[in-house]
């Protein structure tokens, strides 16, 4: 056995470096909430509640890019997407996906908030600063706002901002999540498992309901604990995995089922892109049309959709060189574009007459 050194470090052997970040009673102060995005952050969020209680007979639409990258191609999308939600909006409660932190299975790029320059940087503070003012950005336009939490301390500088909040597939199993969730001052939509596991999920809800205590940061950044309320406004959130696509009147049975038996109200939103899609985006109107067959035919429990949409359709590699990337084309999953966007919306909002 070798000798120990007694001067070796037991702390941080790890660590490249510590960088303080300002607080977000900072930033929110830096970039307050003005009324207009309030009041839209307060009538969406409602308007949600209304929805999952069956109180607003309209269906959820949550659409946007698969991750925001560009800020002005973020801006213009909204732009677009306002118009359409306002046609649209007696049918239809349109909620612009506004994704800044990606999950990665391995590796890749993590996101607007951590790698906002997509080089490498993590220029972290930029990139809160950049998604806060984008949020309130769009809601200032009128227009409700829904984001993935991916680090459980990100809340405390954009939450206020936002309608509608997901825990992801790779996290819905993570007591840290749930017990963010249990917290968050929206409805929040918890996605089946990578394996297309609803169970998980249905776990996930269960405990987000419940009042919990634990670790986190208060609004000066200080280390705090957290004592929740617990949310009661959770939905379950399907979006197929590693054994196929799960949005069939059987899986739609099957999901009400565990819901009822745990003791949950019925809500499902059904997510057009990723594993129902098989990950091509051609594909993601084939899901919206079937499921929304579905919820013409009667299925109530149904009350959402979701679909990855950028103004320009496919993909392409995120490159740190901005110039040499295609406008509004995502540089994470492969969307759908502007055009199938608009027609999708506007056929639903037909269908559903």
């Amino acid at each position: 056995m070798p000798t120990p050194n007694p001067t070796e470090a037991t702390s941080n052997v790890r660590i490249r470096s510590l960088e303080p970040l300002v607080p977000p009673a900072r930033l929110c102060a830096l970039l307050p909430l003005d009324e207009a995005a309030r009041q839209t952050v307060v009538a969406g969020r409602h308007a949600v509640e209304a929805v999952l209680a069956g109180a607003d007979p309209r269906l959820m639409v949550v659409v946007g890019p698969c991750s925001i990258h560009d800020p002005d191609a973020a801006r213009d999308y909204a732009t677009r997407l306002h118009g359409l939600a306002q046609r649209v909006g007696d049918r239809l409660l349109v909620i612009m996906r506004v994704y800044f932190e990606k999950p990665r299975t391995t590796v890749g790029w993590k996101g607007l908030i951590n790698d906002p320059h997509l080089d490498d940087s993590f220029d972290v503070a930029t990139g809160l600063r950049m998604a806060r003012s984008l949020l309130i950005e769009i809601d200032g336009m009128g227009l409700p706002t829904a984001t993935e939490f991916l680090e459980p301390i990100t809340p405390q500088y954009i939450a206020d901002t936002i309608v509608l909040g997901a825990i992801g597939a790779r996290t819905t199993e993570s007591p840290t999540h749930r017990q963010m969730a249990s917290g968050l001052s929206m409805p929040v939509g918890f996605k089946n498992s990578t394996d297309g596991s609803l169970q998980a999920a249905i776990d996930a809800m269960i405990a987000a309901r419940t009042p919990h205590s634990f670790l986190g940061i208060d609004d000066s950044g200080g280390i705090a604990v957290v004592s929740t309320a617990g949310n009661p406004w959770g939905m379950l959130m399907l979006r197929g995995g590693r054994s196929g696509s799960n949005y069939s009147p059987q899986v739609m049975s099957e999901a009400r089922a565990l819901m009822e038996k745990a003791g949950l109200p019925p809500r499902i939103v059904v997510d057009c892109s990723h594993a129902n899609s098989g990950k091509d985006p051609t594909r993601q109107s084939l899901v919206w049309r079937d499921v929304l067959e579905q919820r013409a035919a009667g299925d109530r429990s149904i009350v959402g959709l979701m679909l990855e949409s950028n103004i320009h359709s496919g993909s392409q590699p995120v490159q740190a060189d901005r110039s040499k990337l295609a406008y509004g084309v995502s540089v994470t999953d492969a969307c759908i574009g502007w055009e199938e966007t608009e027609r999708l919306i506007v056929e639903a909002h037909a269908r559903l007459a």
